[in-house]
């Protein structure tokens, strides 16, 4: 006897792809993933290309990861893609000290991230 198979959580138009352990902040990380939202998924991927942020490859190879996810194991329409959703999470903090002044010490964080790519294909307009 064995478990029944998980429902697909995601709709039959739609394709995922999930990175851990990004190692830089939620909250700049953030920021490049809100220049990619709702843009069609070429778009996206030439805006991350030129993009100046250092952490925008990585999230370029999360992007072609979903796009390559739909179209190998869901069957979409790679030119009718685009990104539905691209939200981040937080991960681990590293936590480091420096010594400072008078025998004290200052704590250094060094935060990691988690980023989630939907990208869903869009329905003809006939």
């Amino acid at each position: 006897m064995s478990k029944k198979p998980a429902e697909r959580a995601l709709a039959d138009n739609e394709a995922k792809a999930f990175n851990s352990a990004i190692r830089t902040s939620p909250r700049k990380l953030n920021l490049v993933a809100e220049s990619i939202r709702g843009l069609k998924a070429e778009a996206a991927v030439a805006e991350l290309t030129f993009s100046k942020r250092r952490v925008a490859k990585e999230v370029k190879k999360v992007l072609q990861s979903a796009i390559a996810n739909a179209e190998n194991n869901h069957q979409l329409d790679v030119d009718r893609l685009y990104v539905a959703e691209a939200y981040v999470g937080k991960a681990m903090i590293m936590k480091r000290w420096r010594a400072r002044a008078r025998g004290r010490v200052g704590r250094i964080v060094k935060p990691f991230s988690n980023l989630t790519v939907v990208v869903r294909e869009r329905e003809e307009n006939a």
